[in-house]
């Protein structure tokens, strides 16, 4: 008798009269609110318009979802179009089966669609969503485990998954939870670029890559351990292939963009003016950068001032004194009528 283990739910859908709910659906929506909520957070604290995140969601979360089902369908093609399978199964997305590498993939296609309608870097987004997409990861795990799918070998740990349905090819019993294990990877990636955007200031797309890359890194271990039928090659996993070959590119993003553009964008959206505001420490340097810019201004503006005092401001007297004063210093006119003058007497 097993002393603990993680039970399975008995039912992964519930009926609210004629309408489903359904525990997977449930756990991808709740996933995209917290990454919507998050984003727009760290998009304000950058200078953003509120909102922004929200009105550009609209285009990935479509993209998203039909990328991940894609890739989903493409890859395992024969639980839909082999024999005795019922092709019109590829569109049950309730039913699980959402690759992310697809989901991100388009989903960015997506993003990318509606930042360029507003006129936003794509890259600067990217970092701002970044650490919300693997929390929505983490909390999407959790439709695995109500449709008792991708699980791991057999284990008698203490927290092992209690697997109880025997459909689809399952066999009851007690498995590694690697749904549990993805989804507190995915929390721990959310942190670490929490920390390292505020520790380095990251941009130009550089926090994204680090998600991509810390996720990768988690992922490989955790596909090792899943033992539902997927294509091999070379003896590993095919989306172990893909974490490596993503990870890489992720790694060679974050290197040659730190060389080419350090730190971090200045403008993030543009034509905002309120509504958004700005991280403490850009509003900082920000400061200091315009204090330093009106010290030299004010350094400027003194020197032309004596310039004016030794050289304008002469010349303006002499020429006040030239039109009042008598004698040598007296006009032209002055000195002609003088002459008359005298003549005049003399005749």
């Amino acid at each position: 008798m097993e002393l603990a283990y993680i039970p399975s739910p008995s039912h992964g859908v519930r009926y609210l009269g004629p309408i489903p709910l359904r525990g997977y659906a449930f756990c991808i929506i709740i996933g995209v609110f917290i990454a919507v909520w998050l984003g727009n957070k760290r998009w304000v604290a950058r200078g953003g318009r509120s909102g922004t995140v929200a009105d550009i969601a609209v285009w990935a979360v479509p993209f998203g979802l039909v990328g991940g089902r894609l890739y989903h369908v493409i890859t395992d093609y024969e639980l839909y179009f082999s024999e005795g399978r019922d092709w019109v199964d590829a569109f049950k997305v309730w039913e699980g089966g959402l690759g992310i590498w697809g989901a991100i993939a388009l989903g960015a296609l997506g993003a990318w669609i509606g930042a360029r309608r507003r006129g936003i870097p794509m890259p600067a987004y990217a970092d701002a969503v970044a650490p919300g997409i693997a929390l929505a990861q983490a909390m999407g795990r959790w439709g695995n485990w109500f449709n008792q799918e991708l699980y791991g070998r057999e284990t008698h740990v203490p927290w092992a998954l209690h697997i109880t349905s025997s459909e689809g090819g399952r066999v009851p019993g007690y498995y590694h939870p690697t749904f549990l294990y993805e989804s507190l990877w995915c929390i721990g990636v959310a942190v670490l670029v929490i920390w390292a955007d505020r520790r380095f200031r990251m941009g130009h797309g550089r926090a994204f890559a680090l998600y991509v890359a810390a996720y990768c890194v988690g992922r490989a271990w955790i596909e090792y351990m899943r033992v539902d039928d997927a294509h091999h090659i070379l003896g590993l996993r095919l989306n172990d292939w893909t974490a490596l070959i993503v990870f890489l590119l992720a790694v060679t993003y974050i290197v040659v963009s730190a060389r080419k553009r350090p730190g971090r964008e200045a403008v993030v959206e543009p034509g905002v003016s309120d509504g958004g505001t700005v991280d403490p420490e850009a509003a900082a340097e920000d400061k200091a950068t315009e204090d330093k810019a009106a010290e030299d201004k004010a350094g400027n503006g003194t020197v032309g001032e004596a310039a004016d005092e030794t050289g304008g401001g002469t010349g303006s007297k002499t020429e006040d004194r030239t039109g009042d004063e008598p004698g040598d210093l007296a006009g032209p006119d002055a000195v002609a009528a003088k002459d008359e003058a005298e003549s005049a007497k003399k005749g």
